[in-house]
């Protein structure tokens, strides 16, 4: 018997920055248990080009990352979702199209590194901090005896993932 592999949307505005970090590290850090998505409600149409240094400084793929509308998962022919994950406060208040396969869904809401102001090496510092803000959520999700759970303890689960208290001091 094969192991269930879960398909995980990550949501955005503008899905050019953190849904687009974080889709490439469930891809690795996943292990081929997970299938990892991204999108936005009003995608920019581009990745930001520090999302995609920094990701292929880490050695990332990131030759299939595109920015993309969630329009594509939440009509015919779109994917099965299991999970669902907003990683922004503007796309947790928007209202969502209707993803099938019903799935899970919490808020892991980052600060957006795309609206960091200052010097350059500043900008990217937000970007790393968004990536490790990330990194550590999708750490602890990949590890969940997700097939044990039921959905009640599942969703609990889920949201403390997204109010883990991350940002500096």
């Amino acid at each position: 018997m094969t192991e269930k592999v879960y398909k995980v949307l990550f949501l955005c505005t503008g899905n050019s920055a953190r849904s687009i970090l974080a889709e490439a590290i469930l891809k690795r850090e996943g292990l081929g248990r997970f299938e990892s998505f991204s999108a936005g409600s009003q995608p920019k149409g581009e990745v930001h080009p520090y999302a995609i240094d920094l990701l292929r400084n880490w050695n990332y793929p990131t030759g299939e990352l595109r920015s993309k509308s969630w329009d594509e998962f939440g009509g015919p022919g779109a994917p099965e979702l299991d999970f669902v994950f907003t990683v922004c406060g503007n796309a947790a208040e928007e209202v969502c199209p209707v993803w099938p396969g019903q799935p899970m869904t919490a808020h892991w809401g980052v600060p957006d590194p795309a609206a960091a102001e200052g010097s350059e090496a500043e900008r990217r510092v937000a970007f790393s901090e968004a990536f490790r803000m990330l990194f550590n959520r999708v750490s602890v999700f990949v590890n969940l005896p997700i097939a044990s759970l039921d959905k009640l303890t599942l969703q609990r689960r889920l949201s403390d993932i997204g109010a883990r208290n991350e940002m500096p001091s």
